[in-house]
């Protein structure tokens, strides 16, 4: 059974993708698995987002694509149906939380009281937004004390002079980011730099 830990685990980093295009969507997903990143958050933030996740889902079936942003139920079926292998939000409601589903959730947090509601509920794994502005490194540290068994991919923030120090936290199981997909480089089409970009990423958090 599919995991919110295990999605973590497959990639130390996962990239926060905002599309255009199917097209656009095609040839990010190949650029980040030549680079060595095998899992994708395509964003509902764009028209296109759930043929994105669709047609990326088909394309590669050996990489891992999930949905980000899913605000709602009807969302969440909606990526579901369309193929994503989980699903990430940037809190977690009543609704969200006792919605019966097949793929995996991570739900946003920001405080130690959500963290809490979000155990109640059945929840371990989290994702820290907006990380930078919740305490970022200092933060998860001191949420390691209390909550011993709970792991979290902050996001939000987090880029390549600073990804290293979240991921040293033993808390911290992968980082989301847009970093290596720069909004500048995909409008030029300059997928090959996104390649490089992404292969820099990961050898530098060796």
């Amino acid at each position: 059974m599919l995991t919110a830990r295990k999605v973590m685990q497959v990639s130390p980093i996962i990239p926060v993708i905002s599309v255009q295009s199917v097209e656009e969507s095609l040839r990010l997903a190949e650029a980040l698995v030549l680079g060595g990143v095998s899992i994708f958050e395509i964003t509902l933030r764009t028209s296109c987002a759930l043929d994105a996740i669709k047609a990326v889902a088909h394309e590669f079936p050996e990489a891992m694509t999930g949905a980000g942003t899913v605000l709602n139920a009807d969302q969440f079926k909606r990526v579901e149906d369309m193929g994503a292998r989980f699903a990430i939000s940037p809190g977690l409601t009543d609704e969200l939380a006792v919605f019966q589903n097949s793929i995996p959730l991570l739900p946003g947090v920001a405080t130690a009281s959500e963290i809490m509601q979000g155990l109640s509920l059945g929840y371990d794994a989290f994702k820290l937004f907006p990380a930078n502005i919740v305490g970022g490194v200092e933060a998860l540290k001191a949420f390691g004390a209390p909550f011993k068994d709970v792991v979290f991919c902050p996001t939000g923030g987090v880029n390549a002079a600073n990804a290293k120090e979240y991921l040293a936290l033993e808390n911290v199981l992968c980082v989301g980011g847009s970093w290596i997909v720069p909004s500048k480089l995909i409008q030029e089409q300059n997928f090959k730099e996104i390649t490089r970009i992404t292969q820099e990423a990961l050898l530098a958090l060796q």
